[in-house]
């Protein structure tokens, strides 16, 4: 047994296809069949338009195969050789017969199940004699090749033909039938992409191809697409996308500032733990008949009146802590005169004593000082003026410092 190569594949596409069925799996069969009677050989291919078998026989391999299937009906083996030449000879012709389109019909086609030296091997004989094919798969990639070339592109001309021929088919002569296929046949070895692309885009073939493949595979009746002579052009139009609205994401609210949350293990530094607590004032206690707050005076003018405030000391000395004035020069200690009195007098060794107790307390052994109680201002007037006197002592214009009088009361 020999393999089917090109050369005999290209020597098959004169033949016609044959056709049997088998009668027990229903299965159609298409093959082709060559003989050569010079060099006294044949080939075979089968195909269920899915896979394709064959095999390739030589003359020795034909004499074998017949003596195997036919023992009764075959010569001895002691003839000579030109009357075994003649014997083969005749045999090849009664095979050549046999696979045609006129005897193949009578020709009874049975499939091995189990065959042990073929992939698909099968019987055609009648009540004479007998025949066995023994094939082999040509595999998935010459299968499709072969189908291409053998089937399916001239299916596709022949259909071509059948659609735009101007008399029907079936009407023309044999010799007229070979010109119109020779004509599309050379059209279509041109360019073979052009030629199927006018023969499948036809509407009547495309829509008719359509249909035919539906109720060829079962398909609903009622759903049967129909054919159709013309059919119109689309307008293509690209997609255009609807701008939607995006829903409400809720708001997060926003994280915590990081000396808002301390952790517990944290303690705050030993020099903020000793300073005392700041004065606040609490809610202002309103009494009627309160008389107005004096203006504010500057406080170094030496030339103010000895007569001291109506607001009590305690008040003063929360306002001092809180801004301290600036520094005053010291008296002079051979002093023969007495300064005269001034408003700022008694509030002065308070705010130094705050601050020399606010040094002290930056200080790792020194003792924290005690905390100040909260004084209830008079007024909301009072509260207000007590909070703006620091800071317009701090940004008031200072002008020329006055001379201390000598020999006067001194503090």
């Amino acid at each position: 047994m020999q393999y089917l190569e090109d050369d005999h594949l290209k020597l098959l596409l004169h033949q016609e296809w044959l056709v049997k069925i088998d009668g027990k799996k229903s299965i159609p069969y298409l093959m082709k069949f060559y003989a050569s009677a010079m060099d006294q050989c044949c080939c075979i291919m089968i195909t269920d338009t899915k896979q394709v078998w064959g095999e390739v026989l030589s003359s020795k391999g034909v004499a074998r195969r017949w003596r195997e299937c036919n023992p009764g009906q075959s010569p001895a083996l002691d003839l000579s050789d030109n009357d075994e030449e003649d014997w083969r000879s005749q045999t090849l012709e009664l095979l050549t017969s046999a696979h045609s389109l006129g005897g193949i019909i009578d020709l009874e086609f049975e499939i091995e199940e189990k065959a042990r030296n073929a992939d698909l091997a099968f019987v055609l004989g009648s009540d004479d004699f007998k025949w066995r094919w023994e094939t082999y798969s040509l595999g998935p990639r010459v299968s499709a090749d072969v189908l291409s070339q053998h089937l399916i592109l001239p299916l596709i001309s022949v259909t071509h033909l059948a659609f735009s021929s101007a008399d029907p088919v079936s009407e023309l002569s044999a010799a007229d039938l070979e010109k119109a296929i020779d004509k599309v046949g050379r059209t279509a070895r041109r360019s073979v992409d052009t030629h199927v692309r006018h023969a499948v885009t036809k509407p009547r073939v495309a829509t008719a191809l359509r249909r035919m493949a539906a109720v060829y595979n079962f398909a609903n009746a009622n759903e049967y697409p129909p054919v159709h002579n013309e059919v119109s052009v689309p307008e293509l139009k690209l997609p255009v996308l609807k701008q939607s609205v995006p829903a409400p994401t809720a708001h997060k609210a926003p994280p915590p500032a990081e000396g808002s949350h301390r952790p517990a293990s944290q303690a705050p530094p030993r020099s903020q733990q000793n300073e005392p607590a700041p004065a606040t004032p609490a809610s202002p206690q309103v009494l009627p008949d309160s008389p107005a707050p004096a203006p504010a005076e500057d406080d170094d003018s030496a030339t103010e009146p000895e007569a001291e405030p109506d607001d009590p000391a305690p008040a003063a000395a929360p306002r001092q802590a809180t801004a301290r004035p600036s520094p005053s020069p010291p008296p002079d200690a051979s002093g023969s005169g007495t300064a005269p009195p001034s408003r700022q007098a008694s509030p002065r060794p308070q705010a130094h004593a705050a601050a020399a107790g606010s040094d002290d307390d930056e200080a790792p052994p020194a003792r924290p000082s005690k905390k100040t109680k909260r004084v209830q201002s008079s007024s909301d007037d009072e509260s207000e003026g007590a909070r703006r006197r620091p800071a317009q002592r701090k940004t008031a214009s200072r002008g020329a410092k006055q001379p201390l009088k000598r020999g006067g009361r001194r503090f």
